[in-house]
């Protein structure tokens, strides 16, 4: 018996979410990543303090959907796993470009992308691989990719904000430090670390004073 795995290529269609409106007086353009367990229509609660003339948000959808709980009620997702990592991130990084062709975001706006836990990896892996010229890339809660080199982001001259709650329960003091120090390679003069007194949650307060 002979057991092979096998890999194919197809088209799928997923979704993705946006908040308020694209018009003249948009300044600010925010691609948010939500994190792991999220749909991407229920992250976008956290952006409704934001100016809604002066914001517009884009949230796009994970494409591997699962129940959250034994109830089979809530369904969640997720962008990646140590499973297939290398492929499942290229299917991710064409999502991507998919909602940018279909949003057609005007140059002149100020783009901020977001990672909000698992979505930092995917944030920063797109900024990174897709040379995305953004003004702003906050990575909130999550680790930094470890393939990612500083040479991968020696083109970015965006502000980026490192953001995490001190009582994180995902992060040891070992690990703050370790991915501080990471992300000090990777932006240098660009980083500013952004603590708060909080556990593993998206910190709205900060969200509103990024802009």
């Amino acid at each position: 018996m002979k057991l092979q795995e096998k890999e194919i290529s197809y088209t799928i269609s997923n979704s993705y979410s946006t908040l308020n409106e694209l018009t003249k007086s948009t300044k600010n353009v925010w691609f948010v990543c939500h994190g792991m367990g999220y749909l991407s229509r229920y992250f976008l609660r956290y952006f409704k303090g934001l100016n809604p003339d002066e914001n517009y948000i884009i949230a796009p959808q994970a494409a591997s959907k699962y129940y959250l709980k034994s109830e089979f009620k809530h369904v969640g997702s997720s962008w990646l796993t140590k499973e297939s990592t290398e492929m499942e991130t290229e299917n991710v990084m064409r999502n991507f470009d998919a909602v940018f062709k279909a949003e057609n975001i005007p140059e002149h706006l100020n783009l901020i992308v977001f990672g909000y836990s698992q979505g930092v990896s995917v944030a920063a892996r797109y900024v990174a691989k897709r040379q995305l010229p953004c003004t702003q890339l906050v990575l909130h809660s999550g680790g930094i990719p470890k393939e990612l080199q500083a040479e991968d982001f020696a083109f970015l001259k965006a502000k980026v904000s490192l953001i995490c709650g001190t009582d994180d329960e995902y992060l040891t003091d070992e690990r703050l430090q370790s991915e501080t120090e990471k992300a000090q390679l990777l932006f240098k003069d660009n980083l500013l670390v952004m603590l708060f007194d909080g556990k593993h949650e998206v910190n709205v307060e900060l969200i509103n004073g990024l802009v």
